[in-house]
């Protein structure tokens, strides 16, 4: 049987305009008229929209590719969350007001109001085309992961064949279902910064929380080998010198600082640490007799291919930080956000073209960087 190519599009708010750079990279390896390479898109956060986008245009790889890429590249934030005066002042009332002080009713209160990101979802997105691509053969299942906050589990919600059987596994399960845009919402809603999401009789959240085995999903959805575009700070510089080594300069940690080390844990630890026990199972597998049934011990090898930034996010956002809006630089700039020691928050949540358009270019020189590999991978 020929191979079927996973892609994993993981998390990370406005860094995954890195994706969509990738992705433009791959383009430019393919025929103008190249069918979709990836029958099995798996998204979580922010990459469940990059995911949806192009499983609904899996017909038309590369004309989704360029939707993307203009939808990334004309990114403001009043489009994602509210950035106006009143929008940021009465929300961070609310917040404290019911999350620290137990007043107001009881709705899902977060920091940031992110209405106007379903309005830009329903305007940009046609799930329909889900359906269609599944029809034309183009796409056998697209992925996308929420996590449950009453039943603590990982959810990934697909759409695909009907031959794709649900999974139950410890703290995560694969449910059928035709994806929705609150199935977006919910995968992409970061704790705390944005509102929980609705879904049947439990509120979901950021799919990136808890989920142990990002690429599982992928596997169990048919993939037997997997592209994985990460949005790691810099996962490929050299290892940092020992502490011994390093000079400090004795300060407490901001807000910001404490902020961006548990997002970095929530969307680039797991993905990562799943990358290296696959590759590790992977090396056994070539290790183990000849005569022992691999398959059988769920031993088989799964080819992976790593895509990941080749510079600091974190660095390039601390030099669009000025881009903005007043109210939210304001708001952001007492925890620590808008300085440089801080830049690691502000990579999420910067939703301005000039820094998505860098990261797009920086994932394009990327993907191209790596083009002998992804020839090899996708049999170009």
């Amino acid at each position: 049987m020929p191979p079927t190519t996973g892609l994993i599009l993981s998390g990370g708010g406005a860094r995954a305009a890195y994706q969509v750079g990738v992705l433009a990279g791959i383009a430019e390896l393919l025929p103008p008229d190249a069918a979709n390479p990836f029958p099995v898109i798996v998204g979580t956060s922010a990459g469940a929209i990059n995911a949806v986008k192009l499983a609904s245009g899996a017909t038309r790889f590369n004309e989704s590719v360029q939707q993307l890429t203009r939808f990334w590249q004309r990114f403001r934030s009043d489009l994602v969350l509210r950035s106006d005066w009143p929008g940021v002042i009465r929300q961070a009332s609310r917040f404290v007001g019911h999350s620290l002080l137990g007043l107001g009713s009881h709705v899902p209160v977060a920091l940031l109001d992110s209405r106007p990101l379903r309005r830009l979802l329903h305007e940009h997105l046609d799930l329909d085309g889900i359906a269609h691509s599944l029809a034309a053969n183009q796409l056998r299942a697209v992925a996308v992961t929420a996590f449950g906050y009453e039943s603590g589990q990982a959810v990934t919600f697909y759409q695909g064949r009907d031959t794709i059987e649900p999974w139950l596994r410890h703290r995560r399960i694969g449910m059928p279902t035709s994806l929705s845009i609150d199935h977006l919402l919910a995968s992409s809603a970061i704790p705390l910064l944005f509102a929980p999401v609705r879904l049947g009789e439990e509120y979901f959240g950021d799919g990136a929380v808890r989920q142990s085995a990002p690429i599982s999903p992928a596997l169990h959805l048919g993939a037997s080998r997997v592209l994985v575009v990460g949005v790691s700070g810099n996962p490929q510089r050299p290892a940092p010198p020992l502490p011994t080594q390093r000079v400090f300069s004795g300060q407490q940690p901001s807000l910001a600082q404490i902020g961006a080390h548990m997002l970095n844990s929530t969307f680039i630890d797991s993905l990562e640490d799943d990358i290296e026990l696959l590759q590790r199972l992977n090396h056994l597998s070539h290790l183990l007799p000849r005569h022992l049934d691999i398959r059988r011990l769920g031993l088989a090898p799964i080819e992976v291919l790593v895509v990941a930034p080749s510079q600091p996010l974190d660095e390039i956002a601390a030099r669009h930080r000025r881009e903005l809006p007043a109210a939210l630089r304001l708001f952001l700039r007492g925890p620590g956000a808008t300085k440089t020691s801080g830049a690691g928050v502000l990579s999420y949540l910067l939703f301005e073209a000039s820094y998505c358009s860098e990261l797009i270019e920086l994932g394009r020189k990327d993907a191209l960087a790596k083009q002998r590999e992804l020839r090899h991978f996708l049999g170009i």
